[in-house]
Protein backbone atom coordinates (compact mmCIF):
# COMPACT_ATOMS: atom_id res chain seq x y z
CA UNK A 1 0.00 0.00 0.00
CA UNK A 2 1.12 3.73 -0.64
CA UNK A 3 1.89 6.80 1.10
CA UNK A 4 1.25 10.51 0.47
CA UNK A 5 3.06 12.94 2.46
CA UNK A 6 1.92 16.71 2.40
CA UNK A 7 4.66 18.69 2.65
CA UNK A 8 4.68 22.46 3.76
CA UNK A 9 6.37 24.86 1.31
CA UNK A 10 6.81 28.04 3.05
CA UNK A 11 5.74 31.49 2.33
CA UNK A 12 8.40 32.79 -0.28
CA UNK A 13 10.39 30.28 -2.32
CA UNK A 14 11.81 26.72 -2.49
CA UNK A 15 14.31 27.25 -0.08
CA UNK A 16 11.76 27.46 3.45
CA UNK A 17 11.07 23.89 2.08
CA UNK A 18 12.65 22.03 5.49
CA UNK A 19 15.39 19.62 5.18
CA UNK A 20 12.85 16.58 6.17
CA UNK A 21 10.69 18.22 3.61
CA UNK A 22 13.08 18.04 0.69
CA UNK A 23 14.22 14.22 2.13
CA UNK A 24 10.55 13.33 1.94
CA UNK A 25 10.36 14.51 -1.88
CA UNK A 26 13.70 13.16 -3.00
CA UNK A 27 12.54 9.82 -1.86
CA UNK A 28 9.13 10.46 -3.60
CA UNK A 29 8.16 8.22 -6.69
CA UNK A 30 5.75 11.20 -7.81
CA UNK A 31 5.78 15.06 -6.87
CA UNK A 32 2.76 16.86 -7.12
CA UNK A 33 2.51 21.13 -6.22
CA UNK A 34 -0.68 23.22 -6.17
CA UNK A 35 0.02 26.95 -6.45
CA UNK A 36 -3.66 28.69 -6.33
CA UNK A 37 -3.91 29.02 -2.53
CA UNK A 38 -1.20 31.21 -1.80
CA UNK A 39 0.91 33.55 -4.07
CA UNK A 40 4.92 32.45 -3.44
CA UNK A 41 6.26 35.39 -4.59
CA UNK A 42 9.94 33.33 -5.18
CA UNK A 43 9.33 30.36 -5.63
CA UNK A 44 10.96 28.69 -9.02
CA UNK A 45 9.57 25.45 -10.40
CA UNK A 46 12.83 24.93 -11.76
CA UNK A 47 14.54 25.24 -9.46
CA UNK A 48 12.63 23.17 -7.05
CA UNK A 49 13.16 20.35 -9.36
CA UNK A 50 16.53 20.56 -9.50
CA UNK A 51 16.85 20.62 -5.74
CA UNK A 52 14.56 17.32 -5.03
CA UNK A 53 15.80 15.59 -9.09
CA UNK A 54 12.60 14.65 -10.04
CA UNK A 55 9.79 16.38 -11.94
CA UNK A 56 7.22 18.17 -10.33
CA UNK A 57 3.70 17.90 -11.67
CA UNK A 58 1.63 21.34 -10.93
CA UNK A 59 -1.87 20.50 -10.08
CA UNK A 60 -5.13 22.74 -10.50
CA UNK A 61 -7.78 24.15 -8.24
CA UNK A 62 -10.24 21.99 -9.82
CA UNK A 63 -8.51 18.54 -9.80
CA UNK A 64 -8.12 19.25 -6.36
CA UNK A 65 -10.76 20.32 -5.26
CA UNK A 66 -13.90 19.38 -7.65
CA UNK A 67 -12.44 16.25 -8.96
CA UNK A 68 -11.48 15.21 -5.33
CA UNK A 69 -7.73 14.94 -5.96
CA UNK A 70 -7.97 12.04 -8.35
CA UNK A 71 -4.94 11.95 -9.60
CA UNK A 72 -3.21 12.20 -7.06
CA UNK A 73 -4.98 9.46 -4.91
CA UNK A 74 -4.26 6.94 -8.05
CA UNK A 75 -0.76 7.86 -7.53
CA UNK A 76 -0.45 7.27 -3.81
CA UNK A 77 -2.32 3.57 -4.04
CA UNK A 78 0.82 1.99 -4.60
CA UNK A 79 3.48 4.43 -4.38
CA UNK A 80 5.10 7.00 -2.47
CA UNK A 81 3.86 10.65 -3.19
CA UNK A 82 4.19 13.86 -2.18
CA UNK A 83 2.16 17.16 -2.00
CA UNK A 84 3.56 20.23 -2.36
CA UNK A 85 1.49 22.92 -0.82
CA UNK A 86 2.23 26.69 0.01
CA UNK A 87 2.49 27.72 3.61
CA UNK A 88 1.14 24.84 6.45
CA UNK A 89 -0.39 21.73 4.68
CA UNK A 90 -3.49 21.60 6.58
CA UNK A 91 -4.82 25.16 7.05
CA UNK A 92 -6.71 25.13 3.84
CA UNK A 93 -9.88 23.04 4.22
CA UNK A 94 -9.71 20.92 0.39
CA UNK A 95 -6.67 19.57 1.84
CA UNK A 96 -7.81 18.20 4.75
CA UNK A 97 -10.79 16.68 2.94
CA UNK A 98 -7.85 15.22 0.23
CA UNK A 99 -6.26 13.74 3.38
CA UNK A 100 -9.54 12.11 4.72
CA UNK A 101 -10.34 10.95 1.18
CA UNK A 102 -6.54 8.87 1.22
CA UNK A 103 -7.26 7.73 4.90
CA UNK A 104 -10.96 6.31 3.95
CA UNK A 105 -8.84 4.46 0.96
CA UNK A 106 -6.62 2.81 3.13
CA UNK A 107 -3.38 5.26 1.83
CA UNK A 108 -1.16 6.58 4.70
CA UNK A 109 -0.55 9.99 4.68
CA UNK A 110 1.74 12.02 6.50
CA UNK A 111 2.64 16.12 7.18
CA UNK A 112 5.67 17.97 7.42
CA UNK A 113 4.91 21.33 9.15
CA UNK A 114 6.18 24.76 7.45
CA UNK A 115 5.53 28.28 8.33
CA UNK A 116 1.78 30.02 7.34
CA UNK A 117 1.27 33.60 6.62
CA UNK A 118 -0.44 33.38 10.26
CA UNK A 119 2.66 32.63 12.81
CA UNK A 120 4.23 35.02 10.51
CA UNK A 121 1.55 38.05 10.31
CA UNK A 122 1.49 37.56 14.35
CA UNK A 123 5.93 37.49 14.25
CA UNK A 124 5.87 40.86 11.88
CA UNK A 125 3.48 42.46 13.23
CA UNK A 126 4.92 42.52 17.28
CA UNK A 127 1.18 41.73 18.16
CA UNK A 128 0.69 38.87 20.45
CA UNK A 129 -0.50 35.30 19.70
CA UNK A 130 -3.41 34.55 22.39
CA UNK A 131 -4.94 37.70 21.67
CA UNK A 132 -6.11 36.95 17.96
CA UNK A 133 -9.47 35.51 17.68
CA UNK A 134 -10.99 34.04 14.20
CA UNK A 135 -8.68 34.45 10.74
CA UNK A 136 -11.04 35.35 7.88
CA UNK A 137 -10.69 35.93 3.85
CA UNK A 138 -11.51 38.87 2.23
CA UNK A 139 -12.94 38.17 -1.40
CA UNK A 140 -13.09 39.41 -4.71
CA UNK A 141 -16.32 40.82 -4.41
CA UNK A 142 -16.81 40.76 -8.53
CA UNK A 143 -15.23 37.68 -9.02
CA UNK A 144 -17.34 35.03 -5.55
CA UNK A 145 -20.39 36.33 -3.84
CA UNK A 146 -19.77 39.43 -1.59
CA UNK A 147 -19.99 38.26 1.58
CA UNK A 148 -20.54 39.94 4.91
CA UNK A 149 -18.62 37.53 7.08
CA UNK A 150 -15.30 39.40 7.69
CA UNK A 151 -17.81 42.04 8.79
CA UNK A 152 -19.36 39.75 11.08
CA UNK A 153 -15.61 38.03 12.16
CA UNK A 154 -14.33 41.84 12.74
CA UNK A 155 -17.17 42.85 14.75
CA UNK A 156 -17.21 39.71 16.90
CA UNK A 157 -13.35 39.68 17.90
CA UNK A 158 -13.58 43.24 18.55
CA UNK A 159 -16.12 42.76 20.94
CA UNK A 160 -13.77 40.81 22.73
CA UNK A 161 -10.81 42.58 22.38
CA UNK A 162 -9.32 40.34 20.25
CA UNK A 163 -7.27 41.01 17.00
CA UNK A 164 -8.58 39.93 13.31
CA UNK A 165 -6.05 38.33 10.68
CA UNK A 166 -7.57 39.37 7.35
CA UNK A 167 -6.34 37.09 4.38
CA UNK A 168 -6.53 38.47 0.86
CA UNK A 169 -8.01 37.02 -1.70
CA UNK A 170 -5.74 35.32 -4.55
CA UNK A 171 -6.62 34.11 -7.86
CA UNK A 172 -3.44 32.78 -9.28
CA UNK A 173 -4.65 31.42 -12.14
CA UNK A 174 -5.76 34.92 -13.12
CA UNK A 175 -2.94 37.05 -12.14
CA UNK A 176 -4.77 38.43 -9.12
CA UNK A 177 -3.89 39.69 -5.81
CA UNK A 178 -6.01 41.45 -2.93
CA UNK A 179 -3.88 44.05 -2.02
CA UNK A 180 -4.38 46.05 1.35
CA UNK A 181 -6.09 49.15 0.15
CA UNK A 182 -8.56 46.86 -1.67
CA UNK A 183 -9.21 44.80 1.41
CA UNK A 184 -9.44 47.82 3.73
CA UNK A 185 -11.89 49.38 1.07
CA UNK A 186 -14.15 46.42 1.27
CA UNK A 187 -14.58 46.25 4.78
CA UNK A 188 -15.58 50.44 4.75
CA UNK A 189 -18.02 49.52 2.00
CA UNK A 190 -19.09 46.56 4.75
CA UNK A 191 -19.05 49.38 7.36
CA UNK A 192 -21.30 51.68 5.05
CA UNK A 193 -24.25 48.86 4.75
CA UNK A 194 -24.14 47.53 7.86
CA UNK A 195 -23.74 50.74 9.96
CA UNK A 196 -22.44 48.44 12.98
CA UNK A 197 -19.59 51.12 13.82
CA UNK A 198 -17.60 48.26 14.03
CA UNK A 199 -14.66 50.05 12.19
CA UNK A 200 -14.28 53.68 9.93
CA UNK A 201 -11.82 55.13 8.33
CA UNK A 202 -9.82 56.29 11.92
CA UNK A 203 -9.79 52.67 12.46
CA UNK A 204 -5.95 51.20 13.61
CA UNK A 205 -5.17 48.25 10.79
CA UNK A 206 -1.89 46.91 9.77
CA UNK A 207 -0.95 45.83 6.42
CA UNK A 208 1.59 43.31 5.51
CA UNK A 209 3.28 42.62 2.64
CA UNK A 210 5.80 39.43 0.99
CA UNK A 211 5.66 38.04 4.39
CA UNK A 212 8.75 35.34 4.30
CA UNK A 213 10.69 37.07 1.71
CA UNK A 214 14.12 38.75 1.94
CA UNK A 215 11.76 42.55 1.63
CA UNK A 216 9.00 42.38 3.73
CA UNK A 217 6.58 45.24 4.37
CA UNK A 218 4.54 46.16 7.75
CA UNK A 219 2.56 49.26 8.39
CA UNK A 220 0.25 50.39 10.74
CA UNK A 221 -2.14 53.28 10.31
CA UNK A 222 -5.35 54.33 10.23
CA UNK A 223 -7.43 52.44 7.53
CA UNK A 224 -8.07 55.64 5.47
CA UNK A 225 -4.22 56.36 5.80
CA UNK A 226 -3.13 52.64 5.20
CA UNK A 227 -4.80 52.77 1.78
CA UNK A 228 -2.78 55.33 0.32
CA UNK A 229 0.31 53.33 1.20
CA UNK A 230 2.29 51.86 -1.30
CA UNK A 231 3.34 48.02 -0.16
CA UNK A 232 4.22 46.90 -3.75
CA UNK A 233 4.36 43.68 -4.86
CA UNK A 234 1.37 40.71 -3.23
CA UNK A 235 0.92 38.76 -1.26
CA UNK A 236 -0.57 41.35 1.27
CA UNK A 237 -3.12 40.72 3.91
CA UNK A 238 -4.52 42.67 6.90
CA UNK A 239 -4.48 43.07 10.54
CA UNK A 240 -7.49 44.93 12.42
CA UNK A 241 -6.22 45.13 16.27
CA UNK A 242 -8.09 44.48 18.57
CA UNK A 243 -6.96 46.28 22.82
CA UNK A 244 -3.61 46.50 22.42
CA UNK A 245 -1.27 45.40 25.85
CA UNK A 246 1.36 48.43 26.03
CA UNK A 247 3.96 45.95 24.47
CA UNK A 248 1.72 45.62 21.45
CA UNK A 249 1.52 49.17 21.05
CA UNK A 250 5.27 49.67 21.00
CA UNK A 251 5.77 47.12 18.70
CA UNK A 252 3.30 48.85 16.24
CA UNK A 253 5.16 51.91 16.70
CA UNK A 254 8.81 50.32 16.18
CA UNK A 255 8.06 47.58 13.69
CA UNK A 256 5.34 48.91 11.88
CA UNK A 257 5.38 52.87 11.86
CA UNK A 258 2.15 53.51 13.99
CA UNK A 259 1.25 56.79 14.88
CA UNK A 260 2.73 57.45 18.75
CA UNK A 261 -0.55 59.14 19.63
CA UNK A 262 -2.54 55.73 19.51
CA UNK A 263 -0.59 54.45 22.37
CA UNK A 264 -1.09 57.05 24.64
CA UNK A 265 -3.95 55.83 26.79
CA UNK A 266 -2.37 52.60 26.66
CA UNK A 267 1.52 54.34 28.11
CA UNK A 268 -1.18 55.66 31.10
CA UNK A 269 -2.40 52.50 31.96
CA UNK A 270 0.80 51.06 32.07
CA UNK A 271 1.85 54.04 34.95
CA UNK A 272 -0.86 52.76 36.84
CA UNK A 273 -0.09 49.22 37.23
CA UNK A 274 -2.18 47.71 34.13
Amino acid sequence: MGELAFIGMGLYDEKDISLRGMEELRVADKVFVELYTSHMAGLSIANLERLCGKPVTVVSRREVEEEEGKRIIEASRDGRVAFLVPGEPMVATTHVALRIKAEKEGIKTRIIHSSSIISAAISLSGLQSYKFGRNVTIPFPEERVFSEVPYQVIAQNRSLGLHTLCLLDVLVEKGRFMTVSEGLTYLLELERIKKGAVLNEDTLAVGIARAGSPNPEVHADSIEKLRRWDFGPPPHSIVIPGNLHFMEAEALITLAGAPVEVTNRLVQDRKHGE
